[in-house]
């Protein structure tokens, strides 16, 4: 069992109808559901902000969602209010089969910093301990699926190359944004890292 699937942010919000719903967002669940089957180690990640979180648009009153600023931790876009916890939109696609998660990674909950990796805030420096979590069990090589491609997947997967996880992205079983070309960026980091685009 060193091989785990990570499913990325399959919420509400993130799905057609959500507050940052991702184009065909809902489309990609019965194939998750099928590669599950396929691991004896599957994780699901949750954005799980607090009300007013700092990444939101609507905290900063000069600002409109898809804005950039500029945070301590460097730059960040504005989002509209999504994902806030305990709420429907945080909650995950009603399709999604949750009962073979081994782990549900919640992150983007400190109201100052955004977290789009599964292992470390924006900041690049604090973790959450996925990473920790994975090696305690003997993990190696890791295959991501889910919602955004250019966004929580990508930096997802960028961060654990960086941990020096063997990472595979299932292209067919992820969606994007694309925001101002983010979409072909990502793919372009993801593979200069060795990322496995399949």
């Amino acid at each position: 069992m060193t091989h785990a699937l990570i499913v990325i942010d399959v919420q509400n919000d993130f799905c057609p109808g959500g507050a940052l719903a991702v184009p065909q967002g809902d489309e990609i669940v019965p194939g998750i559901n099928t590669l599950m089957k396929a691991f004896d180690h599957v994780i699901l990640t949750q954005d799980w902000h607090p009300a007013g979180h700092s990444s939101f648009a609507s905290s900063h009153p000069e600002k409109s969602p898809f804005d950039m600023t500029e945070m301590p931790y460097g730059p960040q876009v504005l989002w509209p209010d999504h994902c806030i916890q305990g709420s429907h939109g945080a909650a995950f696609h009603p399709d999604l089969e949750t009962d073979r998660a081994a782990l549900i990674q919640r992150k983007g909950m400190n109201p100052a910093i955004d977290s789009y990796s599964a292992f470390f805030e924006n900041d690049h420096t604090t973790p959450t301990g996925l990473d920790g979590a994975l090696q305690s069990v003997g993990i190696t090589d890791l295959t991501l699926v889910g919602l955004a491609t250019d966004f929580c997947v990508a930096y997802s997967a960028l961060d654990a190359a960086k941990l020096g996880f063997k990472v595979t992205v299932r292209s067919d079983l992820c969606r994007a944004i694309d925001l101002n070309g983010s979409l072909a960026e990502a793919r372009d980091n993801m593979a200069a890292a060795g990322i496995d685009l399949s």
